[in-house]
């Protein structure tokens, strides 16, 4: 719940701050045209007041007071217009930017609320249990409906990821596979490994198909549609977005872990980009046998 309340708290304050940064930008707008308004205004009573004492010269003086009012009418334009857009365009990079640093502090958030909710699981009977997974429903690579319940009584290891991830899927989950056969053979305790897509358009039952069994024959992947692989990347507190896109072409940036759920589908640790298969294999053997204890 503390995990929750957390990201609750960050994506608010992130809205609050971002709404009054462009609140501010439009005041200042605001106030900046009226300003240059009143000048412009001054400028024309000024002006005004000029043609009306200088109405009792000669006629001769008429074309060249025409052509300085016409000059003076232009640059009034040139210098009303040019600020302004020039303060437009600071206002968009400065909105763009902040935006960008949004999601960047929200990506991040995300990794330490993951983080912070691990190191809160406690072993033994009266364990507190972090707020990571839950129910879910989705489909696995033989198109069959399965659902958290389908996994019960295994220990299972679970990693987010999509199909066209030109490297960094590729190595973890050969590093999973890896571990998962190390496990086995030294410690004699069976995992299943499972990969859950975050790409929902493009990875279909066929395309995860064909994708796991290149890295291990037991390797279950599922998939789903949006709203589904939302919700379990909800429950499991995995960040994912979109990136550049050009025509169906584009890449997910996604959290990058692994998820070591006990038998009853509670969640026990998690291990980052940073385990290699030794020390991947020796973390989740020393948390399988702690949790037995």
């Amino acid at each position: 719940m503390q995990t929750v309340g957390a990201i609750s708290f960050s994506v608010f304050s992130s809205i609050f701050f971002f709404g009054f940064f462009f609140y501010l930008g439009a005041q200042s707008l605001t106030i900046y045209q009226r300003c240059l308004f009143s000048t412009t205004t001054t400028a024309s009573a000024n002006q005004g007041e000029s043609k009306s004492k200088t109405s009792e010269n000669a006629n001769s003086d008429e074309g060249s007071k025409s052509g300085e009012s016409h000059e003076s009418s232009n640059a009034g334009k040139s210098v009303r217009g040019g600020p302004v857009s020039w303060l437009s365009f600071l206002l968009l990079v400065a909105t763009g930017a902040g935006i960008i640093l949004y999601y960047d502090k929200e990506k991040r958030q995300h990794i330490q609320d993951i983080f912070n909710a691990s190191k809160e699981v406690k072993q033994g009977p009266s364990a507190g249990l972090a707020a990571i997974g839950g129910p879910f429903n989705l489909i696995n690579h033989d198109g069959k409906r399965v659902t958290e319940k389908d996994f019960l009584g295994k220990w299972t290891l679970i990693y987010f990821g999509f199909t066209h991830c030109p490297d960094i899927c590729p190595d973890e989950l050969q590093k999973l596979a890896a571990a998962v056969d190390k496990i086995k053979d030294n410690a004699g305790i069976e995992i299943v490994p499972v990969f859950i897509s975050v790409d929902p358009e493009r990875d279909t039952v066929e395309q995860v198909r064909e994708y796991v069994k290149e890295f291990h024959p037991r390797l279950i992947g599922l998939t789903g549609n949006s709203d589904e692989i939302h919700s379990v990347a909800r429950a499991y507190r995995v960040y994912y977005m979109k990136t550049t896109e050009e025509d169906s072409d584009y890449l997910v940036d996604h959290s990058i872990v692994m998820y070591l759920m006990s038998p009853t589908m509670d969640f026990v640790k998690f291990f980052g980009k940073n385990n290699d298969v030794d020390s991947l294999a020796d973390g989740i053997t020393k948390e399988i046998k702690q949790y037995k204890k």
